[in-house]
């Protein structure tokens, strides 16, 4: 098992400190009689990709959520590493934006709340909608509406940007596009991390976290990934990954 990532812990406090975004230590978070997150010990790296893969229900979007300041943690610690007026800067699964505003007037709107000074058109052209300035949101395809959200996440140039599933439902070449921007990123020294199903798009990430049932059950790049699972192919280091192994606390392997 890759200890890089799966606990804080294992690695050399100073190196840590000076390479991760975001740092945790037995993170749990319940809603109600629900346990979601199970005791996570991580660290997340700065200035890289960092893809959250897992099935439907293992607390992906609860732990972007904790991340972004959304939700709270139930238990454990989270650190982030980021500063400035706007640390972080989120896009949720789907996005809502007041439908009689154009594009241009819900970027106007959002930067007009930070204090300084935002090109919007320049925030239009960086993911690719300033053809459509004038459009009304309630007028924007699916893939649109979630480059808007992509543009708003920006505002501020936050060092840490999070986006939940942001090309789910979306055709092949909006996929594309949405990647294309999410490469350019990290080129701004900015630290992005995504929640995907897309095990072909997630393979590209330099950082990875497996989850499975409220645990991180692998984590580091996807060459750690395979090697930590013994698998050839993501696909295959996924099923393994998810069958019942997790990580504990202290980073070592329980076998259901």
């Amino acid at each position: 098992m890759s200890d890089r990532g799966a606990t804080v812990r294992d690695n050399d406090d100073t190196e840590t400190a000076a390479s991760a975004v975001v740092e945790a230590s037995a993170l749990s978070k319940s809603f109600g009689d629900v346990d979601v997150l199970n005791g996570l010990s991580f660290w997340i790296p700065d200035g890289e990709v960092t893809a959250i893969i897992g099935p439907n229900g293992s607390g992906k979007t609860t732990l972007a959520e904790l991340v972004t300041g959304v939700e709270s943690t139930t238990a454990g610690e989270l650190t982030l590493h980021a500063g400035g007026e706007r640390p972080v800067g989120y896009l949720p699964q789907d996005p809502r934006f007041q439908p009689s505003a154009t594009v241009r007037e819900t970027v106007a709107f959002y930067a007009a709340l930070l204090a300084g000074e935002t090109d919007v058109d320049a925030a239009l052209a960086r993911v690719g909608l300033e053809a459509a300035a004038d459009r009304r949101t309630d007028a924007l395809s699916g893939g649109m509406r979630r480059l808007l959200g992509i543009a708003v996440s920006l505002l501020g140039s936050p060092e840490l940007v999070v986006l939940d599933e942001p090309t789910s439902g979306l055709d092949p070449e909006m996929t594309r596009h949405v990647y294309d921007v999410i490469a350019g990123l990290t080129e701004r020294d900015q630290a992005v991390v995504l929640t995907t199903h897309d095990l072909s798009r997630a393979a590209d990430a330099d950082y990875l976290l497996v989850m499975s049932n409220g645990n991180i059950v692998s984590a580091g790049s996807p060459e750690e990934v395979l090697a930590d699972t013994e698998a050839e192919t993501l696909e295959d280091a996924f099923e393994t990954a998810v069958s019942g192994r997790t990580v504990t606390a202290e980073g070592g392997d329980d076998h259901e």
